[in-house]
This record gives structure tokens, C-alpha cells and sequence, in this order.
């Protein structure tokens, strides 16, 4: 499972969708901090460590209990287990906390609950709400149009690896495969050339990229699914396989306009062309 950041306003609070309970998860720190409007995330966890002492004493010790603890990404970017729960125990924790948001903060957890159980439903509708959130951040429609594809592009691909045994964990170290056999760089290093630090670098991506990329992990599906591999090793030489269809389109490309296809270009100067 993957943690993903969700945004109230202009707090950001952590989350990860459960597949196989089709459930969502979110930090308890990050919203008792909304609630609180803790300033740190010291802070928070301070008060959250003391109210969890106040509802153990209250007797709602099954409430703490049902509360998982789960691998998120911390602002030093290192993975830390965190409390986490569902919409409805945090609706329980929320009442518990005095503060004027709790009722917007809850509006807003249902929505995010019923939005992710429509998108398993119509898929295209998570594509749909992608694409207007890239327009409002101001990229060109061309781009989107590209980005929103990559994204199915790449969901394929894990689908088709989920289908064949391999572990989530191993979900990046086959894509810097894949990435480094049509880039001749590793995603970090690919990220450095565009002088990101935690930006997403498909966020970031000239069209070109995008492209080269998608043709990449495309062929990756593909091959994938002709060979059926079982191992790791049969995965890693597919993983190579298919980056390599992509590089030979990128020095065709790069042949015939005499510029290097993987640049610097990104985002931040709207360099998306």
C-alpha cells in the first residue's frame, strides 16, 4: 500500500486506500492537527499521545485497539509507523477533540470516502477529477491529456505485476529499471537533472518524457504478459526489455532533431512542451 497526501484546505494529512477492505486510512496526527491547529507535528503527536490517554480512561480502550499502525511518509521523507483509522473511528476521535473545524473536517472525510469508492466503481472518474486538478495548477491541456494517460498507462503495468506475484515493494526497483534503460538515468538522477527534491517527476515531464515513458512501460506490460514471468530476474530482464524499445525511439528521436529528449525542463518554469 502506498500513502497518499490529501489535502483540507491547506493542510496536508496522510492516507492510504486498503484494496482488499476498500477502505481508507488516514494519520491521526495529521488531522488532530488540523483540528488542533497545531502548529508542529510535535506538537500534535503531544496532544495526541494525551488524548489517547483520556479515552483509554473513558473506556474506549476497543477504539485504540482497532486503530492500525502503518508505515507513512515522514517530512524527512523516511518511512515511520504512524496511527492510523478509518473514517469511522476518526469520527469518534473528532468528537473528542473541542474545535470549531470538526464538523467541516468530517464533511470532508465522507467525501473522500464516497469519491474513492465511485472511482473503484468508474475508474474514469479518477481520471476525470486528475485531469481538472492539473488544469487548475495551470498546465497546458496537451499536456494533461498525456498525463492522464500515463497514468492508466502505468496502472496497467502494476496490475499486470500485482497479477504476477510481485510484492509492492518491489514496484521501484522495476521501474528504475525501466527507467534507466530508455533515460540512460535513474529516476534520482533524473529528478536532480530537473532540480527536484520531493516533486513527482512525471509532474514534471516534458510531453516527450511522458511519451518515451509510456511506451516504455507499456512494452514492459506486454512482453510481461506474452512471457508471464515467475521470478524477480524474469521480471528485471522484462522491466530492461521494454525501457529498451523506448530508448531506441528516443535516440531515433533525438537523430532527427538533433536535441536531447530527457532534459531539465519542468514544471516549475512551464516548460512543458
Amino acid at each position: 500500500m502506498e500513502d497518499k497526501l490529501q489535502v483540507f484546505e491547506d493542510k496536508k494529512i496522510r492516507s492510504v486506500w486498503n484494496e482488499e477492505e476498500e477502505e481508507w486510512y488516514f494519520s491521526v496526527v495529521d488531522v488532530v492537527g488540523v483540528l488542533t491547529e497545531q502548529a508542529t507535528m510535535r506538537n500534535a503527536s503531544t496532544y495526541w499521545a494525551v488524548l489517547k490517554k483520556r479515552l483509554n480512561a473513558e473506556g474506549a480502550s476497543e477504539l485504540l485497539t482497532n486503530c492500525k499502525q502503518l508505515k507513512l511518509t515522514a517530512a524527512d521523507g523516511k518511512q515511520r509507523l504512524t496511527d492510523v483509522a478509518t473514517v469511522k473511528q476518526l469520527f469518534r476521535i473528532i468528537q473528542s477533540v473541542p474545535s470549531p473545524r470538526a464538523e467541516p473536517v468530517k464533511r470532508w472525510l465522507a467525501q473522500v470516502g464516497a469519491e474513492r469508492v465511485q472511482e473503484t466503481i468508474d475508474p474514469e472518474q479518477a481520471i476525470e477529477r486528475a485531469k481538472a486538478t492539473y488544469l487548475a495548477k495551470g498546465y497546458p491541456p496537451e499536456w494533461v491529456n498525456q498525463r492522464a494517460l500515463s497514468i492508466q498507462v502505468r496502472q496497467g503495468l502494476t496490475d499486470e505485476w500485482k497479477k504476477r506475484g510481485v510484492a509492492d515493494s518491489q514496484y521501484a526497483l522495476l521501474t528504475d529499471i525501466i527507467h534507466r534503460s530508455w533515460a540512460d538515468l535513474s529516476v534520482r538522477e533524473h529528478k536532480k537533472l530537473k532540480g527536484l527534491k520531493k516533486e513527482n517527476l512525471r509532474d514534471n515531464m516534458t510531453t516527450m518524457e511522458l511519451i518515451l515513458t509510456m511506451l516504455a512501460e507499456e512494452s514492459t506490460t506486454q512482453i510481461s504478459k506474452s512471457q508471464e514471468p515467475k521470478t524477480l530476474r524474469e521480471h528485471k530482464g522484462i522491466a530492461q526489455a521494454g525501457g529498451a524499445i523506448a530508448k531506441r525511439a528516443r535516440r531515433e528521436v533525438e537523430k532527427e532533431t538533433g536535441k536531447p529528449v530527457v532534459t531539465s525542463q519542468n514544471a516549475k518554469g512551464r516548460l512543458l512542451k
